[in-house]
């Protein structure tokens, strides 16, 4: 059974992840700072961890124990307190952003990330294959939110790029992948103001995902953008309902 580790699993994308991955046939080791109490199923291994504190992050990934065949990098901090003293501060220009915005999004997004990968890769490299997602999103190349949101993204896709050609000779691939409009717990909270016709469940993603890690063409993707929703339409994957969402472009995003 291959294995898989998702950070961040405690809920939004990261959960889903993980129980998309696990209904694929894959065992599955979570992460996150309130994973005991996520809700997922019982087959799901819980590691607690704060993806801020590396010696935590080292101890998640010993449970891991001969080889990984995936990781997902999902953990992320950069959607906690988004209103303060009564403001949604999320789209104020970059000089009244809150300091702790970047913290959530560069440490604990692609800090944590780049963490995870270097321990994923100590085991990936020696047995000569494997794959990393990291979750990203259009705001890599274009004005989405806010400075800070896009400078996290543009740096987890160059970080990409970059592992991508130091894992090339070991056979180990590295993607990030774009998500359409999840479901999320905290979209869900706003539905009403929301179009959720071409949403995407948390769980599409884990599905995506697997499908991309057994494709024989791997390699060939490895230090590129892949869009969830266009490797869904290849790769012949559906939503939990049945659907396929169309892939948003840079235009309609």
């Amino acid at each position: 059974m291959p294995t898989a580790l998702v950070t961040g699993a405690s809920r939004g994308v990261g959960r889903g992840t993980a129980i998309g991955l696990a209904e694929g046939g894959f065992k599955v080791f979570a992460t996150g700072r309130t994973i005991a109490v996520a809700d997922l199923p019982g087959e799901i291994a819980r590691l607690p961890c704060d993806h801020l504190r590396d010696e935590q992050t080292a101890g998640a990934f010993e449970h891991v124990a001969g080889a990984l065949d995936v990781l997902v990098n999902s953990a992320w901090g950069g959607y906690e307190r988004m209103v303060e003293n009564g403001q949604f501060t999320w789209p104020v220009p970059f000089w009244e952003q809150p300091n702790h915005r970047w913290t959530g999004m560069l440490d604990a997004g692609v800090r944590a990330a780049f963490i995870a990968a270097s321990h994923a890769a100590r085991i990936m490299v020696p047995q000569k294959r494997g794959l990393i997602v990291n979750i990203s999103h259009w705001a890599a190349q274009k004005h989405i939110g806010n400075a800070i949101y896009g400078v996290s993204k543009a740096a987890t896709d160059k970080m990409t790029a970059d592992l991508a050609h130091e894992l090339r000779p070991h056979g180990v691939a590295v993607v990030s992948l774009y998500p359409g409009m999840v479901r999320t717990e905290l979209v869900l909270a706003a539905a009403e103001w929301l179009d959720l016709s071409n949403s995407e469940s948390p769980e599409f993603i884990g599905r995506v995902v697997a499908a991309l890690a057994r494709d024989p063409g791997l390699m060939e993707r490895s230090g590129k953008v892949c869009v969830a929703a266009a490797l869904a339409q290849e790769y012949g994957v559906s939503d939990i309902d049945g659907k396929q969402p169309v892939p948003l472009t840079i235009e309609a995003v």
